[in-house]
């Protein structure tokens, strides 16, 4: 099932819970929330990137601890080694 995340359609209105945004897990077929369920405000779906939970930098490290090589392309058929 996805992830959601869902934000207060108006910001100076509602709790902390969904000015701040929240995620919920929904089955794709689920209706979208249309009201908080901490306060009952308005709220709307918000676009988030898909993530596997780590960051660019945390997957290079430890690419580069595992023995991995990092290359960048500088010409055609010519690459640098980054690490």
């Amino acid at each position: 099932m996805p992830i959601y995340k869902y934000q207060a359609k108006n910001k100076s209105e509602g709790c902390s819970y969904c000015r701040n945004g929240f995620e919920i897990l929904q089955n794709i077929n689920d209706k979208s929330l249309k009201v908080c369920p901490e306060c009952g405000s308005e709220v709307r779906k918000v676009f988030s990137e898909f993530s596997l939970g780590f960051s660019k930098t945390e997957l290079d490290r430890e690419a580069k601890e595992k023995g991995f090589h990092k290359l960048k392309k500088i010409d055609k058929n010519k690459y640098r080694k980054l690490y």
